[in-house]
């Protein structure tokens, strides 16, 4: 049987083995996918044993995405731009392979599960962390119209956007700086809902034709969703489906296979709402 697990601290949280769990049950394959939580200081040692032990995939949550990326001994092109690796195996060398399937995830749910077009649509980024350095070669390769990055430190955000300055022009805005205009798509990847919190975006950025999308997920709507709903936004959603569709990325690269997404989402949801207090 082959060994998978997600590495996190937290990760009780974590939906990444009932996922997995699922997409084996569909493509009838058998695998064992844990939960494991990993010492700060204890990450890299605990990756080399879990592979030296025979394991064949590892996915990488917070806070270990970016130590993931300097482990790697073979990065995919997106993971090399992104700095960050949610996804390791070994390739037939034996070498340690990363890849980030952040940005996938979220097209294929913005796209497959919602109808939503990027191309020359103008996007609106809600932070400069890790979340939206995951995303952006994949949002970049949509050809939109434009793309701003808002957040408390400008620093943090201009450096993302040199990154990409010789594909795209990026604008950097402090939240307090963001011209009173509205966009088509607006992403919270900030984890300020995670504390019941927002990020401090002017009203005028929503209108009746942007969408917004939460990166973060919870048992109902997300503090950033009903925000949205409140401008009057064309549709808010959360980042239930992204969670999904990225674990069906590395999903795809340790086996072969695409599982149908649509039914465990639909799924999960449901066992969200059952578990509200």
């Amino acid at each position: 049987m082959d060994h998978y697990a997600v590495f996190g601290n937290p990760i009780s949280q974590s939906k990444s083995p009932w996922i997995h769990g699922e997409f084996a049950k569909q493509t009838q394959q058998t695998l064992e996918y844990v939960s494991q939580l990993v010492e700060l200081d204890e990450f890299e040692v605990q990756v080399r044993a879990f592979f030296a032990a025979g394991g064949a995939g590892l996915n990488i949550t917070a806070p270990f995405k970016e130590q993931a990326w300097a482990l790697a001994e073979n990065l995919s092109d997106i993971a090399k731009l992104t700095g960050a690796v949610n996804t390791l195996y070994l390739d037939n060398d034996g070498k340690l392979c990363g890849d980030n399937t952040d940005g996938r995830g979220l097209l294929r749910d913005l796209k497959n599960n919602h109808g939503a077009t990027l191309n020359n649509k103008s996007i609106l980024l809600l932070g400069a962390g890790g979340a939206i350095k995951g995303i952006m070669p994949a949002l970049i390769a949509q050809n939109p119209a434009s793309i701003t990055i808002a957040n408390r430190s400008v620093d943090k955000a201009q450096k993302i956007a040199q990154i990409y300055a010789d594909k795209t022009p990026i604008a950097v805005f402090a939240y307090a700086q963001l011209p009173k205009q509205a966009y088509d798509l607006v992403i919270n990847g900030t984890s300020a809902g995670l504390k019941g919190g927002l990020p401090p975006v002017p009203a005028e950025t929503v209108s009746a034709h942007t969408l917004c999308y939460d990166m973060i997920y919870g048992q109902g709507e997300t503090m950033f969703q009903q925000w949205a709903r409140q401008q009057g936004a064309k549709k808010a959603l959360d980042g239930l489906g992204m969670l999904v569709e990225q674990a069906a990325e590395s999903f795809k690269i340790w086996r072969q296979c695409e599982p149908d997404t649509g039914a465990v989402i639909a799924q999960l949801r449901q066992i969200l709402a059952q578990s509200k207090p």
